[in-house]
């Protein structure tokens, strides 16, 4: 029993997926394979039944419950699972209806009902049915309480139930009939039940008696009042109801139980009165009888039911005698029949059932009655005294007047004239009446005597709030009035009532207002509305604000009361059919009424405040009142105007009108019942889609300022997607194409990223000291003299979390900012801003305008990123087709620093529309992209040095190094990986070695990184783990199998030479030693040695290695294999038989017509090639056996041609002492009768190739010279030759040559058959043959037969023959065949051919041109060097010609060079690729078209993979230079190079290039110089450049010359490049030239170019060069000219940096020149001389300080004041350089002590300098801060500003050093000098006072026993 349980138990876990699928797999296959297989016994199936009530709360999507309920079904079948499923059940409903809770109700009703009707549980037991029936009845309560859907499924549920089985509802009924099922728990069952039963005539007749004693014992015999819902359960049989049943059952009980308990009963009857379907005429008085005491009563809710019941009678009561019989009635109790009507509740309740009387059916007597009953109640009106009595008579009299016109007569009208004069609520009463009475039409005309006082009480009404409610019902009337009578309406126009309304009020209605009218009061709304729109329009809207008038109408249609939203429905359609100008203005506006209250949802659930007082919105309408409104709203305005359909579409995906449903399932509501009203509102949409995305894009859709207006446009674009795609992201694409903010965006610069994330209020600049002003601002002085640093804990918080980062390195210098700017606040309390402060004002400002924009453009691109995800999601199909122009847009944008992560979403929802199963990636996908686009795996390598963290990520690694391609982590996964080289570590380390050979063959560019990380690897491999690291040996690559033996020898066991034998090492290491690439061969020969073992005889690896995927491989492993048995011949005849087997079974691999075995096949017949030297005599006959009998019939035509020359290299082997063992064999297969043709005929022509082969050995032989089988051999040769295949009419020819020896005699024969077979067989195959055939005869005969048999002259004058294309085809067949086998012997002849071979390049027949391009290519192919230079004259000439033909014939015959050897190729294509260029200009198209046709035959051989691949850009760029060139350029530039530049990608590449340099954009320049420098480093070989530097040079030239820096240098550096990848020696006069330029006085610019040029050059000749010009450079920089002292003096500012760290071996010779040249009196030289004193300090402040410090120092104290400046700034860079600061700082204002330096910096110094060095220069820098000179003053006082953070206390810390260089200074010679001194001594003192003297004084006392007289004079 526990067995079948256990796969339940299991399933029983997994039943709570989120997975459908899942869930659906479960019931639909788990679950019944497991009932099918099981005997269901009890446990089984109480745990079945826990597991499918596991399910109730859980399932919600159709899918899995249908899956439930149809294991349900299938399980009822058993007894067993009946039983406790019905029991389970019941527990459940019974539990369920005493909760209430709705959840899962509908589930267990619907299987209450499988249980009924899918099992035999209803006949089981009474009692238990009873059971279910009651638990079904009480949630059937909850469920019908649910929503409609539901409601109609369990209605649906039920019926489907009753119908299946009418048995089960005649249980129920009998159940309900004996009470076993209670009554006032069953309403909802009664009502199903009372429905199916009277589907049915049969049915009904047998259970309407049970129902009416049901209904009458449960109802109106009820002994307390019964449940309104359970009255309403009966009105299908009150429908049905006969006046017999009605008058003999139901009425005596219903008149004895008014009688007797009225209160229980009366809403009963109402219900029941209601629900007939009878004229109760003669029921009318009996029943008014006993009700009209209950009209009168004291509790309100009897009067209302009672009334109601009043109603019923009178509207259906036909007979007029009943109807003047019920007001009799009336009219006796109000006379006091019954009594005194003493309080005025009691007349209310009368007069109301007279009003009641109203409801009478249309007829003449309701006229005569109409008004008797007004009389009477005008009467009673009079009489009475109490207010709210005459208020409810008037309503009685406006129901019974409107209900006829002629009942308002002069005594009427007068009565409502003298009742506007009555106060206020009597007044309002009276207009109401009128109101009502203004229904009927024919009314209006009889009360327009009215129009006076009513435009009095508008006006009253209009000018004071207090009456505003009696103006509007008089406006109201007086609209209907003027609409009727033109008289009053020219009497409105008189009285200016419309002016005096809008004046005051120009909304009619207060929106405040509204919220406080009654209902009544708010129809009277809808109806002065629907008046003054409708009848009185123009003047209205000319008056009126239409904008409010429309909020009004918004208003009233999402009223709460739904009489209110009805009327206001029904006036809208007539207001917008009156006036359709109001359809986009009403649309509008209810855009933004639903804004509005979608913003008060969002208030109201985020605040607890009151917000019921908002005038615009007092009411929050439901979601459904607003999707009705939108459906009465779109109906009418569409019909008006369908253009508004953009704003239609806006409305109804707005996310307050969507609320928490689908986007558009409002969209889908709308559309289906707009069609119902005939309005297809797709195809409204589809046909102007283009203005619709506008609209949606534009400020009032995705760019408005509103959220919920953004979403609601975002859903609109996705539905649009839905409906029409291609149209709507063709505007969406033009939109973002021209998109504004994604520009500004990409020209935001990195201060304005910093502006936007520093916080408002603060600098941008302030960052670093944003703490410390903060804390300074805080720390007041508090009580007892504490500060108190913070004011609270989130002032702490705050603080610490938004400024962690900036804390410390500012503390210090910040804390002493914010004391003194404490100190200072109290003394300036009284003072202005200080121009500090206002400056900083005016900052903020500007910041927070960029802020501000930024903001916007963060907005904006979120928007459309936004937008964008959601269109895509929303057709996935269609934006799959798109992805590629989608992400486009995305991909830039998920590096930005404002919305990468609104890109990273768009991303996740792109990549969901991408193909299965990709798209269930989509999360995966999109964060991979992210990374590689934003590159941002930069890890710190020091969180993985785990080796566990490291092994658990490798797979992902491992994953994105199998990449094909070269991916953006390549590197820094690979930095990753080196890190965990240790040999110690529990490493993967095999499959880190084999993903490394995977990445050393994917990008060759790695090869010396991934090659030490090999070696390091190897370090830590084991002995049995050689094996599978010996795996790179059957690599592709030539560096990936050198790679992985160079680490085999650092494995230990291999280095020690102590490796086990292993069969598989053996193997591998045996292949590697027999590979084709030589070097690879001699490394795998040393691990041999090391190795030590025997290779045996175990040959599996070798044979598995044939059949390996790579071809070297395959070629290494026949090698090895035939070494194997050169060493172990006894081996060699189970060798062949496995070999044998092998090819069996890779002949049957495959299916579908691919022949899978076919690399299995060929490195077979690799290996019998390779060993047909070790085969002996015997294994002779088996080989060639296994060739004819299978091998030669391979399907493969690759495996058949390598088994054909297999079997000759075996032949021309062993054939020459085995002839009379090989020929039997195949003369015996030629005379056999063949099977299959087919096959007989490819085993036939190898057959006759062998013995082509063998023969050859006859003809050498003596004894067979004269043999008559090497006869018969030719001629089985020259039939051969017919077969349609090249390679045997190859082999073929191959074999005729040999055999030539022994056919001296029949030559004329056989030239003349060949001849003739060539020139006149009508097959093109025989042609062919024949020349093969003739090519192979005259090699064999020698070249002398083709003039001893005319055989040249033959083919020359078939090439002339103008008649026959056979002929000419077949001259150029045997030239072709002719230059290939004889090659440079047939080269004489070639030349002669030539112009021939021209003529036929233009042949009228396509088939001749074709064979002149073949034998083209063969020509060029063998032509020698020496041809070459014989060949290209005449065809460059050829391009001259006039002729169009000969221009391209030359033109295709240059292009066949392509085809030359490569030396013969690199030699011509220089000169070829220019001319052709020329050629695509040409004026004949068909030239042009031969010259591009000629220009892809040189692309077609470049071997070049990477400029393969862009030969049709560049040949764009050739053909349409002006529009492609810098494409072209670009395209260049971007290339990632792995592999050499061969000769025929530099032809291509040249023109191009020298084109760009040529252009006039300096980028395109640029890109073009930055080309030709890259160009040495990527050739195969430097000469090959040699061809083009002649052109190439002059432009680089004038590029160097370019007035743009940035192009200059580019130049400058491509020189550089030519000259260290071709020599000196290719550019014997560019130094000569670049010296003389730099000489030029032409321009400043040439100089700088050639010193930039120059410069480059000498770091490319290398520094003995240099040395050797060093002494010319620096005596020409104090050169008599100006032009030529600049320009040597700039060669110094670039030499730095071309020679690096080298030029400072050279500064003590280089700067006295400097600094001369500083003091130089034209200012270009000074310029370029401080030029390079920058550079200088800028490459060697920190390495060369001790050089350059001391030349700066004497500068200082120079004597002309230039070079006192210069070294001033020059003495700031280095020390700005040292403190490690820009000294770009802005200073201004403020004291001399103010510095912007801190502590830190001044530390670097001293660190650097030392103390005393520091001291001096800080003393020399003082003392020129109060030079003679302003320039220098101002120099210094910068530097020292930028680098002193405290003066006072720095001039303490130099004081003695200060003094002594003051002293020094004074006791100078130099007169500027002493000045100098003085002046700084005097300012020293002002600025120090009286505390320098206690400084001073020591050292003057010790300067007066100074030796230096001059020093002691000055002090003295």
């Amino acid at each position: 029993m526990v067995d079948s349980s256990d796969p339940l138990i299991s399933i029983a876990g997994s039943v709570s997926t989120s997975s459908t699928k899942r869930r659906v797999r479960i019931f639909r296959n788990d679950v019944p394979s497991l009932l099918l297989n099981k005997e269901m016994s009890p446990e089984l199936a109480s745990l079945l039944v826990d597991i499918i009530f596991k399910t109730v709360p859980i399932y919600d999507d159709r899918g899995s419950r249908k899956a439930v309920d149809d294991v349900i079904e299938k399980a009822l079948g058993e007894v067993t699972f009946m039983k406790t499923f019905a029991a389970a059940l019941v527990q459940a409903m019974d539990k369920q209806s005493k909760s209430q809770s709705h959840v899962g109700c509908y589930r267990l009703l619907k299987w209450s009902c499988l249980l009924l009707s899918k099992s035999q549980f209803a006949t089981v037991s009474k009692n238990a049915l009873c059971r279910v029936a009651s638990a079904q009845a009480s949630l059937l309560h909850i469920v019908m309480q649910r929503s409609f859907r539901e409601r109609r499924a369990c209605k649906q549920t039920f019926l489907r139930l009753f119908s299946e089985s009418t048995d089960i509802c005649k249980m129920y009924t009998e159940e309900l009939k004996d009470a076993r099922i209670p009554y006032k728990d069953s309403p909802e069952l009664i009502l199903l039940l009372l429905e199916f039963s009277y589907t049915s005539p049969s049915l009904v007749e047998k259970c309407k008696p049970i129902y009416l004693e049901i209904y009458v014992k449960a109802v109106l015999n009820a002994r307390e009042k019964p449940m309104k819902g359970l009255s309403e359960s009966f009105r299908t049989l009150f429908a049905n109801m006969s006046h017999e049943d009605f008058q003999s059952i139901v009425l005596a009980s219903s008149i004895k139980m008014l009688k007797r308990n009225p209160e229980i009963v009366l809403e009963a009857v109402g219900i029941l009165l209601k629900s007939v379907n009878l004229d109760l005429s003669k029921y009318a008085i009996e029943i008014l009888s006993v009700v009209l005491s209950q009209t009168r009563h004291a509790d309100e809710g009897r009067r209302v039911e009672a009334l109601a019941i009043v109603g019923c009678l009178s509207q259906k009561s036909s007979n007029p005698d009943a109807l003047e019989a019920m007001f009799n009635g009336i009219k006796a109790v109000i006379g006091g029949s019954e009594g005194r009507l003493a309080f005025p509740y009691q007349r209310v309740g009368i007069i109301n059932a007279l009003q009641e009387l109203s409801n009478a059916p249309e007829g003449k007597y309701v006229n005569r009655l109409s008004q008797t009953i007004c009389n009477f109640l005008l009467t009673l009106y009079k009489d009475e005294g109490n207010e709210e009595v005459k208020l409810a008579t008037l309503s009685a009299v406006a129901s019974w007047a409107a209900r006829s016109a002629d009942t308002i007569q002069s005594d009427l009208v007068s009565f409502i004239a003298s009742g506007l004069k009555e106060k206020e609520a009597l007044r309002r009463g009276h207009l109401r009446c009128l109101r009502v009475m203004c229904k009927n039409s024919d009314a209006v005309l009889q009360i327009s005597s009215l129009l006076g006082p009513l435009l009095q009480l508008v006006k009253t009404g209009f000018t004071k709030a207090v009456q505003r409610l009696d103006g509007i019902y008089a406006l109201l009337i007086v609209g209907k009035i003027a609409a009727t009578d033109i008289k009053a309406e020219e009497t409105v126009t008189k009285e200016k009532i419309w002016s005096l309304i809008s004046q005051n009020e120009p909304s009619l209605v207060p929106m405040s207002m509204v919220s406080k009218l009654s209902v009544e009061d708010c129809m009277a709304c809808v109806d002065l509305l629907e008046v003054l729109l409708v009848e009185h329009s123009r003047r209205v809207l000319e008056t009126f604000s239409v904008k409010l008038l429309l909020q009004l109408i918004l208003l009233l249609i999402c009223h709460p009361n739904w009489d209110v939203r009805h009327m206001a429905h029904d006036a809208t359609r007539k207001i917008v059919t009156t006036s359709p100008q109001l359809s986009e203005a009403l649309l509008l506006e209810f855009s933004i009424f639903l804004s509005v209250v979608g913003e008060r949802i969002i208030i109201s659930k985020t605040s607890d405040t009151d917000n019921s007082l908002d005038t615009q919105v007092p009411f929050l309408p439901s979601i459904e009142v607003l999707v009705k409104a939108l459906l009465v709203i779109s109906s009418v305005v569409l019909a008006a105007a369908p253009s508004v359909s953009a704003r239609v579409i806006f409305c109804s995906h707005h996310p307050c009108i969507v609320g928490t449903a689908k986007r558009d399932a409002v969209w889908r509501r709308l559309h289906k019942c707009l069609r119902t009203l005939g309005f297809n509102v797709i195809d409204i949409v589809s046909a102007d889609v283009g203005n619709l995305c506008k609209d949606l894009l534009g400020s009032t859709g995705l760019l408005s300022a509103n959220p919920l207006e953004q979403q609601a446009a975002i859903y609109s674009l996705s539905t649009l997607m839905s409906i029409a795609p291609k149209d709507t992201y063709v505007e969406f694409e033009k939109h973002l194409k021209n998109l504004p903010d994604r520009y500004s965006h990409d020209r935001l610069s990195e201060n304005d990223i910093q502006i936007f994330r520093t916080p408002e209020g603060m600098l941008s600049s302030e960052q670093g000291v944003y703490v410390a002003e903060t804390v300074a601002a805080k720390n007041t002085k508090q009580a007892k003299g504490r500060f108190r640093l913070y004011e609270d804990q989130d002032d702490l918080d705050n603080v610490s979390s938004n400024h962690y980062a900036k804390r410390e390195p500012v503390s210090r210098e910040a804390t002493v900012v914010g004391r003194k700017d404490t100190g200072k606040s109290t003394k300036k309390a009284d003072k202005g801003k200080t121009a500090k402060e206002e400056a900083r004002e005016l900052l903020l400002k500007e910041e927070a305008s960029i802020r501000e924009q930024v903001q916007e453009i963060q907005t904006n691109l979120s928007l459309m990123l936004s937008a964008l995800g959601e269109m895509a999601i929303a057709n996935p199909v269609f934006a799959h087709s798109q992805l590629p122009s989608l992400v486009k847009f995305v991909d830039p944008l998920l590096r930005s620093p404002i919305v990468s992560d609104a890109a990273y979403e768009a991303l996740v929802k792109l990549s969901r529309c991408t193909a299965m199963p990709l798209c269930n990636w989509a999360l995966d996908i999109a964060t991979a992209l992210r990374l590689i686009v934003t590159e941002k795996i930069r890890v710190q390598f020091d969180l993985i040095a785990s080796p566990d963290s490291f092994t658990f990520i490798f797979p992902i690694m491992e994953r994105i190094l199998l990449s094909s391609k070269k991916t953006g982590l390549h590197d820094c996964v690979l930095q990753i990986l080196y890190m965990h080289m240790d040999t110690l570590l529990p490493l993967p380390r095999l499959r880190m070695i084999s993903v490394l050979y995977h990445v050393l063959g994917v990008v060759p560019a790695y090869k010396a990184a991934v090659g030490s990380a090999l070696n390091e690897l190897c370090l830590g491999l084991q002995p049995d783990e050689v094996a599978p690291a010996l795996y790179g040996v059957y690599a592709k690559d030539v560096h990936v199998r050198m790679a992985c033996l160079n680490a085999i020898k650092c494995i230990p066991a291999v280095s020690s030479r102590s490796l086990p034998q292993n069969t598989e090492v053996s193997s591998s290491i045996w292949i590697a030693l027999h590979d084709p690439e030589k070097s690879v061969a001699e490394a795998a020969e040393d691990i041999w040695d090391r190795y030590g073992h025997e290779f045996g005889t175990d040959y599996s690896g070798l044979f598995k290695a044939l059949s390996h995927i790579n071809y070297n491989v395959r070629l290494a492993a026949a090698e090895a294999l035939a070494a194997a048995l050169d060493e172990h011949p006894d081996s060699i005849q189970e060798s062949l038989s496995t070999l044998f087997s092998l090819y069996i079974r890779d002949t049957g691999l495959g299916e579908d017509n691919i022949d899978g075995g076919w690399l299995g096949r060929q490195g077979i017949a690799l290996a019998l090639h390779s060993a047909a030297d070790v085969l002996r005599t015997k294994d002779l006959p088996i080989v060639m056996t296994f060739l004819i009998s299978r091998a030669l019939a391979d399907p493969n035509t690759d495996v058949r041609g390598r088994m054909l020359n297999a079997g000759i290299m075996i032949i021309d082997k062993h054939g020459k002492d085995n002839v009379s063992l090989l020929f039997p064999i195949f003369e015996n297969y030629l005379n056999k009768k063949a099977s299959d043709e087919e096959k007989y005929d490819l085993v036939r022509e190898g057959v006759v190739i062998f013995l082509g082969a063998l023969a050859k050995h006859l003809a050498k032989g003596t004894k067979y010279n004269d043999d008559p089988k090497v006869h018969t051999v030719v001629e089985k040769l020259l039939d051969v030759l017919n077969t349609p295949s090249e390679a045997v009419q190859r082999a073929v020819s191959t074999c005729l040559s040999p055999l030539m020896q022994s056919m001296q005699d029949e030559a004329p024969t056989l030239f003349s058959k060949l001849l003739d077979q060539l020139m006149k067989s009508d097959k093109y195959g025989e042609r062919r043959g024949a020349a093969f055939g003739l090519a192979g005869v005259v090699k064999g005969f020698g070249i002398s037969f083709l003039k001893k048999y005319g055989i040249v002259i033959t083919i020359r004058e078939a090439f002339a023959d103008r008649i026959s294309a056979k002929r000419r085809e077949g001259a150029l067949l045997a030239f072709e065949c002719l230059c290939e086998n004889l090659g440079r012997l047939f080269e004489p002849y070639v030349i002669q051919m030539l112009p021939l071979l021209l003529v036929s390049f233009s042949d009228q027949v396509i088939a001749v041109r074709e064979a002149a391009e073949c034998a083209a290519r063969a020509m060029m192919s063998q032509l020698s060097a020496q041809g070459v230079k014989l060949v290209l004259p005449s065809l460059l000439q050829g391009l001259e010609d006039k002729a169009w033909r000969t221009k391209q014939s030359s033109v295709q015959l240059l292009g066949a060079m392509a085809y030359c050897a490569p030396q013969q190729l690199s030699q011509c294509l220089p000169r070829i690729v220019p001319k052709l260029t020329e050629v695509l200009t040409d004026t004949h198209p068909k030239v042009q078209s031969a010259g591009q046709t000629a220009l892809q035959q040189v692309g077609s051989v470049i071997k070049n993979p990477e400029i393969a691949s862009l030969v049709p850009t560049l040949l764009l760029g050739l053909t349409d230079p002006n529009d492609h060139t810098k494409y072209s350029l670009d395209i260049l530039l971007q290339t990632t190079f792995i592999n050499s530049v061969d000769a025929p990608s530099l032809a291509l590449l040249v023109p191009i290039v020298h084109r760009g340099l040529r252009e006039r954009s300096a980028e395109t320049k640029k890109k073009a110089a930055q080309i030709v420098g890259n160009m040495c480093s990527l050739v195969t070989e430097p000469k090959d450049m040699i061809p083009y530097i002649g052109l190439l040079l002059p432009e680089v030239k004038k590029v160097l010359v370019d007035p743009i820096p940035e192009v200059r240098g580019v130049a400058a550096r491509a020189l550089g490049s030519l000259i260290r990848g071709m020599g000196e020696e290719s550019f014997p006069d560019l130094v000569s030239w670049l010296l003389d330029t730099l000489k030029s006085d032409n321009s400043n610019v040439e100089r700088s170019g050639a010193a930039q040029g120059l410069s480059e050059v000498l770091a490319a000749l290398g520094t003995v060069y240099f040395e050797h010009l060093l002494p010319d450079i620096i005596r020409n920089c104090s050169h008599q000219r100006a032009s030529v002292r600049d320009g040597y003096l700039t060669l110094f500012k670039y030499l730095p940096r071309s020679l690096g760290i080298q030029f400072q071996n050279y500064l003590q010779q280089v700067l006295p020149a400097i600094l001369d040249g500083l003091a130089d009196e034209n200012e270009s030289v000074r310029d370029a001389a401080l030029g390079a004193g920058h550079v200088l300090v800028e490459h060697y402040a920190t390495t060369s300080l001790p050089l350059l410090l001391p030349a700066v120092e004497d500068g200082i104290f120079n004597d002309n004041w230039r070079i006192r400046q210069s070294s001033v700034e020059l003495l700031g860079d280095l020390l700005f350089k040292v403190a490690g600061t820009s000294g770009k700082a802005l200073l201004e204002g403020g004291s001399d002590d103010e510095g912007a330096s801190t502590e830190a910096q001044g530390r670097a110094i001293i660190e650097v300098l030392g103390r005393d060095k520091r001291n001096e220069v800080l003393a020399a820098l003082y003392m020129v801060r109060t030079d003679v000179s302003l320039s220098v003053r101002q120099a210094a006082l910068h530097v020292w500003k930028t680098i002193v953070a405290n003066t006072p206390k720095t001039l303490k810390e130099i004081m003695p050093v200060l003094m002594n260089t003051l002293i020094t200074s004074l006791a100078s010679s130099s007169s500027e000098r002493r000045q100098v001194a003085g002046r700084a001594l005097g300012e020293l003192v002002r600025k120090l006072g009286e505390r320098v003297l206690p400084l001073i004084i020591p050292i003057l006392s010790r300067g007066l026993k100074d030796t230096n007289d001059s020093r002691r004079q000055i002090l003295d």
